[in-house]
Formats: structure tokens, C-alpha cells, sequence
């Protein structure tokens, strides 16, 4: 395969250009979530789940000081449901749900909106850094982490746009992102360049992708399980009789129950493992056709085996098993890591035949996945 036509150093700068300014479009979303968390009213997790989970375990909230009609000071408890109840549907969601409350929501769409325009700014800077040079955008770390971090939010959008109720991922989704950004732009960039010779070919665009996409929607998965066990600590307190503090009662009870933000991992994590089991078996094709050998054990293809062994495991638990809670949320979030050292620790600190360059000050050279 011929080398492609000379780098457009113009379409890169755009590329560069787009990237940074939608770091900075994702930051004031970051400050819209944050406004939202803190000024918008309780969610209605709190106030309608009961009527939707009437068999489901409540537990008193701590009191909330209101004022009525007369101008007179009160306490109120607000009930908070800490399980829902067998077969009843998932419990309304958290922030960016913010009950009827129309500032609080009016902060969620406004952030809503940021993070929609910010992905199409760096979406835009994806495309440009791939017409720059005439290919797939992902032939190194940089390329992959800012392509990674494109299709992590459009999955968010996506869940968006099929009206389902995930606003509450928005304040760690745009979180990470700057930071995977930040870190693309400083210590993982690379300058557009072509391609080294063992990574021309079709499979670049069919086994790079599909990891990057098992990668965004796992990421996902991660996200829900990490909040999945700070409110189930937090329905366990309230159960117990405990008081928890005015601060994590604040930001908690804004959240989906236990039980769904639960199942939403699950059923994420379950979506995406066939597409990451296609992904190690067109890479094993794909080495086929570079190196002669369909499997080596180089330290890429053994931490994707164990990344599939981690995720086939929680998965095999929770159906068989009937593992569910946080004895499998923890089996998920070691999972999750496994795929992030797959990613960064393998390219960063392994030497293999998926490595390509050394750690420089400013860039590193290494294919994906």
C-alpha cells in the first residue's frame, strides 16, 4: 500500500485549533453541571419514586427546612426510596432530572447543550486530523485519546437522544474528558504525520475503532458503577437509621437508586463485550496479516485477554452467580481497569510489537489497540 499524500499542515492547525477550543466549550459545561448539582432543587428520585416503588424499602431523608404558605418555618422529612421494589421499572433519574424544579432544569439543558456543541467541536477537530494526512484518526496515542474521548461523549448524547435518563453521567463525563484532553494535548501529542508502515492497512479502521468504542461505552459502565457505590453506601446509612452528612445527602439523593444506576452497568457492560470480543479476534486477524502469527502473547494481546477474562467473569457472576451489588460492582470497576492499563500502562511503560516509538517529552508514538 502506497504512502498517502504529504501531511496538510493547514487542516492540522484546524485540527489543533478545534480541540483546544473545545476544551474550552466542555469547561463552562463542566460550571453549567456543577451549578446545576449545587443550586437546582432535589431530584424526583426523592419525590415520585414512592408512588412508582410502593413495595420498595424507604427510609427517612434528613429533614429539609422549608417555609409554607404563611411564611411559617418548618422540617420536612422527605421519604427517599433505598430499593425498588421486584419488577417495578427503574426509579426516575438524578440531576438533570431536578423534579419540577425550572431553574434547576433550565441549568441542565444549558449544559446539555454545551456538551452537545462541544462534541461537535472536537468532532470536528477528529475529522480535520484525519483529512490532514488522508486517514484513520487514530495511528497514535494522541489521535486515539482525542477520538476516544469524541465517541465517549457522543454515547452520552446518543442515551440523550433516545430519551433515556442519563444526565446524570454529564458532570464525571465532562470531568474525565477535559482530563483525557488535557492530557492528550500535553504529554500524548503528536504532530500529524504519516503512518508507519505495519499500520497500513483496512484493519486500522475496522479493529482500532471497535476498541475505541468498547472503551467509550465501558467507560460508561465504569462511571455508573463508581456512583452506584456511593449511593448504595448512602441508601444503606438512611436504612440503618444513620444521618449522613449535609453534603453527601445534598449530591446523592440527586441520583438514580441503587438498584438502576446497578442495572444500567450491567446492561452497558453486557452490550458492548460481544463488540470487544470481535475486537481481539479482528486483531488477531489483523496480526495474522502483519506478522505471520495470528496470537504471540505480546503484552497488548495478553492484557485484551485479560481485560475480555475480567469483563466475562462480572458477567458470568452476575448470571449465574446472582451476583449483583457491590461485590460485582467491584468485580466491573477491576474490569475497567484492566482496560485502562491495557490502553495507557501497556503503551506507556511496556515494550511490544504494538509500540512504535519511545515516550518523548511531547509526543509518543503507539498504536491503540
Amino acid at each position: 500500500m502506497t504512502l498517502a499524500a504529504a501531511t496538510n499542515e493547514n487542516l492540522a492547525d484546524l485540527s489543533n485549533t478545534l480541540i483546544y477550543s473545545a476544551m474550552a466549550v466542555y469547561t463552562l459545561a463542566f460550571f453549567a453541571y456543577i451549578t446545576e448539582w449545587i443550586f437546582g432543587s432535589r431530584s424526583r428520585v426523592g419525590r415520585t419514586a414512592a408512588a412508582l416503588t410502593s413495595a420498595g424499602r424507604t427510609a427517612a431523608a434528613p429533614a429539609v427546612t422549608v417555609k409554607n404558605a404563611g411564611g411559617t418555618t418548618v422540617l420536612e422529612r422527605p421519604k427517599v426510596v433505598v430499593r425498588a421494589a421486584s419488577g417495578s421499572r427503574d426509579v426516575p433519574d438524578g440531576p438533570g432530572a431536578h423534579g419540577g424544579d425550572e431553574q434547576g432544569d433550565l441549568y441542565g439543558r444549558v449544559a446539555v447543550s454545551l456538551t452537545v456543541l462541544a462534541f461537535l467541536i472536537e468532532f470536528g477537530g477528529v475529522l480535520a486530523r484525519a483529512l490532514s494526512v488522508q486517514r484513520a484518526p487514530w495511528g497514535n496515542m494522541y489521535e486515539f485519546n482525542i477520538t476516544f474521548s469524541t465517541v465517549a461523549v457522543g454515547v452520552y448524547v446518543t442515551l440523550l437522544a433516545l430519551k433515556k435518563n442519563v444526565r446524570w453521567l454529564g458532570l464525571p463525563l465532562v470531568t474525565t474528558v477535559l482530563l483525557d484532553l488535557g492530557l492528550a494535548v500535553t504529554v500524548l501529542y503528536t504532530a500529524s504525520d504519516q503512518l508507519v508502515p505495519a499500520l497500513h492497512s483496512y484493519w486500522l479502521y475496522i479493529h482500532v475503532s471497535t476498541a475505541i468504542l468498547c472503551g467509550a461505552v465501558f467507560y460508561v459502565g465504569a462511571v455508573s458503577t463508581v456512583l452506584y457505590l456511593f449511593r448504595d453506601s448512602y441508601e444503606n446509612k438512611l436504612a440503618g437509621g444513620g444521618a449522613p452528612g449535609r453534603f453527601a445527602a445534598s449530591v446523592l439523593e440527586r441520583l438514580p437508586a441503587a438498584a438502576s444506576l446497578d442495572k444500567f452497568s450491567y446492561r452497558v457492560n453486557a452490550a458492548v463485550f460481544p463488540l470487544w470480543t470481535f475486537t481481539i479476534i479482528a486483531g488477531a486477524i489483523w496480526a495474522g496479516d502483519a506478522w505471520g502469527r495470528y496470537w504471540g502473547w505480546d503484552p497488548k494481546e495478553t492484557w485484551s485477554f485479560i481485560t475480555w477474562v475480567a469483563y466475562a467473569g462480572y458477567l458470568h457472576a452476575r448470571a449465574t452467580a446472582g451476583w449483583k451489588g457491590r461485590k460485582a460492582a467491584y468485580l466491573a470497576l477491576l474490569a475497567f481497569g484492566c482496560w485502562l492499563f491495557n490502553y495507557y500502562g501497556v503503551n506507556i511503560f511496556v515494550t511490544g510489537k504494538h509500540s512504535y516509538a519511545d515516550v518523548g517529552l511531547g509526543a509518543l508514538q503507539s498504536v491503540g489497540f
